[in-house]
Order: structure tokens, then sequence, then C-alpha cells
């Protein structure tokens, strides 16, 4: 199978064209800029269903809650955190 590789510019501008076809199973990479690319899959209501491992490490991170073992950010303190 071929792979289909474009622009983001080129994905924005035929986004209905280039999803359609990820539907039909081609396989789409998107490239933005020289080092990043990303490839387009379609999700099945199958891929959205949360395994073992993940249920564990939600109820993980709830302990971790209710062990006052977090920490509380403004949104001007994440921006300030991430160099936004």
């Amino acid at each position: 199978m071929a792979v289909l590789e474009i622009t983001s510019r080129q994905f924005r501008d035929k986004q209905k064209d280039i999803f359609d076809l990820a539907d039909k199973g081609e396989k789409v990479v998107i490239r933005r800029g020289r080092k990043q690319a990303y490839t387009l899959t379609p999700v099945n209501s199958d891929d959205l269903d949360l395994t073992p491992k993940m249920l564990e490490k939600i109820e993980r991170g709830l302990q971790n809650i209710r062990d006052g073992k977090t920490k509380r950010y403004t949104m001007e303190e994440l921006r300030l955190k991430m160099g936004l």
C-alpha cells in the first residue's frame, strides 16, 4: 500500500478529501515542517475502550488526588511553565 505524504497546509486545504482517503484505508502522513510528522488514522468505538492498565493508572491518579500528592496551577502559571 502506498503512503500519501502531504504538508499541513495541503491537509488544511483538502481536509474532507484526505479524511475520506483515510476512511478508505489509505495511509496518510501529514508533515509539519521538516522534523515532525503525524499519521491520520480513523478511530473506531473499540479504540476508545479503557484497558485494565489504563484503569489502573486512572485509579492511581485519583488516589494521588485523595492523598494530596498533586499540585495546582493557574492557567497563567501553566503558560509560564510551558514558556507560552
